[in-house]
């Protein structure tokens, strides 16, 4: 039903998610991150508040696999989650329970993590990492985004469609510099998700000197904009 994948890059601090799922809307309820501190995301039978709880253990002082267990071990219904948490120090984590749907399967990589459910293959998470590790080179959100793209095109992707994806990065400030969803889409949710961010990375700049340094932001180049 759902497959994703938690990066951190080492050069510039960033965090991020790229997932996807068969179910609508999957950016507004799974993937969770705060900067300075991890990246999270909360699937399979969905408990959006573990996105957070994780995140306010780690912002805290705990490191990504001992935030995740303090939040899971005495949880209700944990067995029904599936999670994966980084964190700036590049520790991952990563969470299963005995109801984790279908074929299910985790990998864990270098500054990354990846988990599905209901897959086609228990290889598909070492395939995103594999991907992420191998473009070390590129930004953050691109890594994510490729990784996301090789589980679905090379890895097998899901049982069944996909219908919704994500892509969720933060940098130094407390809003994202990368939130972005398909909430629905018959065909290839990836597939727009990739032309969302080939049509917004070269934007992506001028929103963060907008909303920092107004006086001499760019102009939106739109009818009135002078």
């Amino acid at each position: 039903m759902t497959f994703s994948i938690a990066g951190y890059c080492s050069k510039t601090n960033q965090l991020g998610i790229a997932i996807t799922t068969s179910s609508i809307a999957v950016g507004s309820r799974c993937p969770w991150a705060r900067a300075g501190v991890g990246a999270v995301s909360s699937q399979n039978i969905t408990l959006p508040s573990i996105g957070n709880m994780v995140l306010d253990r780690i912002e805290t002082g705990a490191y990504a696999p001992e935030g995740l267990s303090s939040v899971m071990e005495n949880m209700e219904f944990n067995e029904y989650r599936q999670v994966i948490a980084i964190d700036t120090k590049g520790n991952s984590a990563h969470y299963s329970g005995k109801f984790t749907l279908g074929t299910n399967s985790v990998a864990r990589g270098k500054n990354c993590v990846a988990a599905g459910n209901l897959l086609k293959s228990t290889k598909l998470p070492g395939v995103m990492i594999k991907t992420f590790e191998d473009n070390s080179s590129a930004t953050l959100p691109e890594r994510l985004l490729m990784s996301l793209e090789s589980g679905l095109y090379e890895g097998g992707g899901e049982m069944g469609p996909t219908h919704s994806a994500s892509l969720l990065v933060v940098d130094k400030e407390p809003w994202p510099l990368v939130d972005l969803r398909v909430d629905w889409n018959d065909v290839d949710p990836v597939k727009e998700l990739r032309e969302l961010w080939t049509a917004y990375e070269p934007q992506m700049l001028d929103y963060l000197l907008r909303a920092k340094y107004p006086e001499g932001a760019p102009s939106f180049g739109v009818p009135g904009d002078e």
